[in-house]
């Protein structure tokens, strides 16, 4: 089993962390635009975001985790085949894909913290409120999450167009890296 990464081809921790946080991240964008639509008396409504903010900081916990990773085992070097353009594009894509991440658990933390109250990961650990004194807090943070949240959507969706542009269009091995296949 191949855990780390190689010149050629993703290892299995890579693809591991690169599939649950796209999950998570579809599933958070999901789960918050059913939230904004619960009335107070809907059963859910103190419930879903109570979920919402747990799987939020667990996926700020593997953001972490992926980030270390990179350094521990750098990502497969480009193709030869991708021009000068493809390389710089899917540097910057990736750049954008991780601080706007970060951006919308950030931002989903100042949200949540704005009151003083921690943030309570599915009873198993607190995230104590550390900054609770900016003005209008919660909005500002409130609206910069809902835009980071869709940027990141529009972000990965290209990310996938991209990859299989890559796969049917180029017929180059790139998709069947990120999927953990051989390069061959």
């Amino acid at each position: 089993m191949l855990w780390k990464n190689t010149t050629e081809r993703f290892g299995h921790i890579s693809i591991l962390i690169h599939w649950l946080v796209a999950l998570s991240v579809y599933g958070l964008f999901a789960l918050g635009l059913w939230m904004v639509t619960l009335g107070y008396y809907d059963v859910w409504y103190h419930q879903a975001p109570e979920i919402h903010k747990s799987i939020g900081i667990l996926l700020f916990i593997i953001m972490i985790v992926r980030v270390v990773w990179r350094f521990i085992s750098p990502p497969p070097k480009p193709l030869a085949s991708y021009s000068r353009f493809t390389r710089i594009n899917a540097v910057l894509a990736h750049i954008a894909l991780y601080v706007v991440l970060f951006g919308i658990l950030i931002s989903g933390y100042l949200i949540s913290t704005a009151d003083g109250q921690a943030i309570s990961v599915f009873g198993w650990f607190d995230v104590p409120a550390s900054v609770t004194d900016i003005a209008q807090q919660a909005d500002t943070a409130g609206t910069i999450h809902l835009y980071l949240a869709w940027a990141v959507v529009v972000l990965s969706v290209l990310h996938a167009l991209a990859a299989f542009k890559h796969h049917f269009v180029d017929r180059d091995v790139t998709l069947k890296r990120m999927l953990g296949r051989s390069a061959d």
